[in-house]
C-alpha cells in the first residue's frame, strides 16, 4: 500500500551528478547518498557498461569529490577522504581492471584535467597573504578588498583560483597565471598545445566583467584575446583548430542577468562574429528542485558543435549550435536536464523526468537507464502538477502549478501553501519538489509561478532592474487572485506563503503589503538593501546592477524596495529560517525583519541554522534539512491547521 511523502524520504533519494563518457561507450557518473544518523552525504562513483547493460559500483570509498576520463579511459578521481600531507591533493588512478594507483600533488587543487599522460593543468586556491604561513591558528581574520568571503566557503580575501600545470615525470607544478589572476574556468584545445580560459587579474574590487586568455603549453606564454569593453564571458573553447566560440554579454541593456549570446572568433585573423544575435534564452539550468545534489551542466564540444542547456518555460533543454551558427534542439522533452555528456554524438544525461526524481538517460528514445529512485513511483503517493497560466494586469502571460492534496475531496476545504522561488532569474517547473510533495501529504494545496523577473522566457521578461516589489509583487498577487477563484477547495482564510532568497525578499515584501496570508516563512531572505550591498559576497555589485543604486547615488530608491520600511505594517505571524554561514543573503538580513516585527508586537521567530550556508535547503547536511522543513511544517500546522 502507497504511503505519502515522508520528510526523512530525502535520506532515501539518490542524487546523481557529474556524467561523462569514455571512448568505450561506457558511461561514469557519481551517485550522492544521504546518511542521516552520520549526518552526511556518501559519494561513489559508478559506471553503466552499455554492452553488457549492467551497472557496478567502482568506489566504496564513500567520499569522491570529483573525477575526470583519461585519454587511455582510466579514471582519474579525488577523494575528501583525509590525506596525510595536509597542503597536497591525492588522486587515485583506476584502470579497467579496478588497479588503483596514487598521483599526489603538491597543493590543494580544484578542477584537473589531463593534457598527456605525463602532464597536468589544475586549479588552486592561491592567497598571497597566506602563502608559505601557517594560518589556520589565527583569531583574527583581514579584510582588505571585497568580496571578503564566499558563500559556502568562508573567508575568501585575497584567495584567487589559480591555473599550474603539473609533470607527473618531475613531480612539480609551476604557476602559469599571476598571483591576482582568479581564473573562473578553462579548457584544454584538441591539439593538448593549448590552454584556453577566462578570468579576471583585480586587487582591492573584483568586478563582473572578465576576459578572455590562452596559454601556450610549449612555449609557456600567455595571450589575452579579448577586446578591452566591458564584457562579461561565461564559456570559451576553440570549437575547431583555429576557431573559438565563446558566450558572453555585454550587460548594457539587461545588466548582469542578461541572456548570453553566441560568438566566434578566428585566431588567424582576429575576426570576431556574432553567431547568434537573435538568440534569447538562458544558456545554464535554472529550473529549481531540492532533490539535486550537486550541479554538474557545463557546456561540451563534439565533432564540431557545441552543445549547450537552455531554461525555457519550465524545463531546461538540451541544444547544439555549429560553426555557422545554426542552433538543433537535441532534447526537448519537459523536465529538467542536469547533467550531460556527449561523445562522436551519443548522448548521456541525467534528468528529472514525469515528476520523478533523477535518474540516467539515454539518447535513445529517451531510454531509462538507472532505477535508484523507482521505489518512490512505487511506494509513495505522487502529487501530479496541474499547470496554470495566468495572464497578469500587463496582459503578459504568467506560468504557475497547482497541488492538490492527497487523498483530495472536491467536497473539503484546505489550507494552502504559496511557495516563491529564488533567483529571481530561475524557474519553477515540471519537476519532483521534496517538500511541496510533503506538503501536500499533509493536507495542504500547494501552488506556485514563474512571475516577471523569471528565467525561462526572453531578457524582457526576466527584467526586473529597478522594479523589484512592483511588477513582481502584481503578477504574484493576481496569480494568487486566479488560484483562489478558480479552486474553491482552497480556504481563502487559511493561505500561507513561504519562499527562500529573493523568495524570501518578496515574502517579507508580501507581508509588509497586504494581510491577506494567515501566516509567513521567510528563509534567506533580504530585507534591507543598504545592509545586502554592504555585507554579501555579492552585494557590491549585483544590488547596484539589479536595482540600479547605490546607498550614495540614491538612498530613497533602495530603502524605498526594502522590505524592512514597510515592517511595521507587518500583521503576519512570521518564521525567519537562516544559516550563520550564509554569506550570499547574510543572516542579519533575517535578523533585521525579525527584530522589527517583534519590536512591532507581531508573533516572530528566528531558527538559525549553525554551520550551514545559502544552500540548506539543497544541500545541507541532511539533519539540518530536515530540522528546517520540520519547522517551517510545524509553523504553517499551528497558524493554518490550528495544530500545536
Amino acid at each position: 500500500m502507497k504511503e505519502n511523502i515522508k520528510i526523512n524520504d530525502i535520506c532515501r533519494f539518490k542524487y546523481l551528478s557529474n556524467v561523462k563518457l569514455d571512448g568505450k561507450g561506457n558511461t561514469y557518473y557519481l551517485l550522492h547518498e544521504a546518511d542521516e544518523k552520520e549526518n552526511i552525504y556518501k559519494t561513489n562513483l559508478w559506471i553503466y557498461n552499455k554492452s553488457k547493460e549492467k551497472q557496478k559500483k567502482l568506489t566504496e570509498c564513500d567520499k569522491v569529490v570529483d573525477f575526470i576520463v583519461l585519454d587511455d579511459d582510466s579514471i582519474l578521481y579525488k577523494s575528501s577522504k583525509k590525506n596525510e600531507k595536509a597542503d597536497s591533493t591525492l588522486y587515485y588512478i583506476m584502470d579497467s581492471f579496478k588497479n588503483i594507483k596514487e598521483l599526489c600533488i603538491g597543493k590543494k587543487s580544484n578542477k584537473i584535467q589531463q593534457i598527456n599522460k605525463n602532464m597536468y593543468v589544475f586549479s588552486a586556491t592561491y592567497n598571497k597573504n597566506k602563502e608559505g604561513k601557517e594560518a589556520k591558528n589565527k583569531e583574527y581574520e583581514i579584510f582588505d578588498e571585497i568580496p571578503f568571503w564566499t558563500n559556502g566557503v568562508g573567508g575568501t580575501n585575497k584567495n584567487r583560483n589559480r591555473l599550474y600545470i603539473y609533470d607527473v615525470n618531475t613531480n612539480k607544478y609551476d604557476a602559469i597565471t599571476d598571483e591576482y589572476m582568479n581564473v573562473e574556468s578553462f579548457n584544454i584545445s584538441e591539439d593538448r598545445k593549448k590552454l584556453i580560459f577566462i578570468g579576471i587579474s583585480y586587487e582591492n574590487k573584483m568586478e563582473i566583467a572578465n576576459h578572455i586568455y590562452i596559454y601556450d603549453i610549449d612555449e609557456k606564454t600567455i595571450e589575452r584575446i579579448s577586446r578591452d569593453e566591458r564584457f562579461q564571458y561565461s564559456y570559451a573553447n576553440y570549437i575547431s583548430k583555429d576557431k573559438i566560440i565563446y558566450t558572453g554579454s555585454d550587460m548594457k541593456k539587461y545588466g548582469n542577468n542578461e541572456n548570453h549570446k553566441f560568438y566566434l572568433i578566428d585566431i588567424n585573423t582576429q575576426q570576431l562574429k556574432e553567431l547568434t544575435p537573435n538568440f534569447d534564452c538562458s544558456l545554464w539550468n535554472t529550473v529549481g528542485s531540492d532533490c539535486r545534489y550537486k550541479a554538474s551542466s557545463t557546456m561540451k564540444i563534439d565533432n564540431g558543435c557545441l552543445y549547450f542547456i537552455t531554461t525555457e518555460g519550465g524545463s531546461s533543454l538540451l541544444n547544439s549550435i555549429d560553426i555557422a551558427g545554426n542552433i538543433e534542439k537535441v532534447i526537448r522533452t519537459e523536465g529538467s536536464v542536469d547533467s550531460y555528456d556527449v561523445k562522436d554524438g551519443k548522448v548521456m544525461f541525467i534528468g528529472m523526468r514525469d515528476n520523478k526524481l533523477q535518474e540516467l538517460y539515454e539518447l535513445c528514445k529517451e531510454k531509462q537507464i538507472t532505477q535508484f529512485n523507482n521505489w518512490v513511483e512505487s511506494d509513495r503517493h505522487i502529487v501530479q502538477l496541474e499547470k496554470i497560466k495566468v495572464k497578469n494586469i500587463d496582459d503578459v502571460e504568467i506560468d504557475g502549478w497547482i497541488m492538490k492534496p492527497c487523498d483530495f475531496d472536491k467536497d473539503k476545504k484546505y489550507p494552502a501553501i504559496l511557495n516563491i522561488h529564488g533567483g529571481p532569474k530561475t524557474a519553477y517547473g515540471d519537476v519532483f519538489y521534496h517538500e511541496m510533495q510533503y506538503w501536500a501529504g499533509l493536507g495542504y494545496v500547494v501552488f506556485f509561478c514563474n512571475p516577471r523577473g523569471s528565467n525561462g522566457k526572453d531578457n524582457e521578461f526576466s527584467n526586473i532592474r529597478g522594479k523589484f516589489g512592483t511588477i513582481d509583487y502584481e503578477d504574484i498577487m493576481k496569480f494568487t487572485d486566479e488560484v483562489l477563484n478558480k479552486y474553491e477547495f482552497i480556504d481563502k482564510e487559511r493561505v500561507g506563503v513561504t519562499g527562500g532568497s529573493y523568495g524570501g525578499y518578496m515574502t517579507n515584501w508580501i507581508i509588509g503589503h497586504t494581510d491577506r496570508f494567515k501566516a509567513a516563512v521567510s528563509q534567506r531572505c533580504i530585507s534591507n538593501w543598504i545592509s545586502k550591498f554592504n555585507t554579501t559576497d555579492i552585494g557590491y555589485y549585483w544590488v547596484e546592477d539589479q536595482n540600479l543604486a547605490t546607498p550614495w547615488s540614491d538612498f530613497e530608491k533602495l530603502w524605498d524596495s526594502s522590505p524592512l520600511k514597510y515592517a511595521d505594517k507587518v500583521k503576519t505571524p512570521t518564521l525567519f529560517i537562516h544559516a550563520d554561514k550564509d554569506y550570499r543573503c547574510f543572516y542579519g538580513e533575517g535578523l533585521q525583519m525579525f527584530t522589527a516585527l517583534k519590536y512591532h508586537n507581531v508573533e516572530a521567530k528566528m531558527c538559525l541554522f549553525k554551520g550551514e550556508n545559502h544552500e540548506l535547503s539543497r544541500s545541507g547536511k541532511p539533519q539540518q534539512r530536515i530540522a528546517r522543513l520540520e519547522e517551517i511544517t510545524k509553523w504553517f500546522d499551528y497558524y493554518l491547521k490550528g495544530q500545536i
